[in-house]
């Protein structure tokens, strides 16, 4: 007599539920940021302005929370100001260091 095992449910990964402090956040930032992909970039700002709350996130840097999205989304080129308005709203800073 053997059991039959129920498959396994698995939950899809979501940074933004990792991200529940600054230090988490700029951790973050940092190694994506490393990666050199704005591609990745732009994803890595959607997971911490969806871990703040998108509506306060747009609300903070002046943007309509559709307009974030749309910024935020896979294989959008925003304008630079709108990525530097973004991490602003988000309490992060960019910063250079020589290579």
């Amino acid at each position: 007599m053997s059991k039959t095992k129920t498959p396994l449910k698995l939950v899809a990964f979501d940074a933004a539920r990792y991200l529940d402090d600054d230090e988490a956040i700029a951790e973050y930032m940092t190694v994506v940021l490393e990666a050199n992909d704005p591609d990745l970039l732009l994803l890595a700002l959607s997971d911490v302005a969806r871990a703040k709350g998108m509506a306060q996130v747009a609300k903070d840097a002046g943007l309509g929370r559709e307009r974030l999205y749309k910024a935020l989304a896979p294989g959008a080129k925003p304008r630079f100001e709108t990525v530097m308005k973004v991490a602003r709203a988000l309490g992060v800073k960019f910063t250079a260091q020589p290579v």
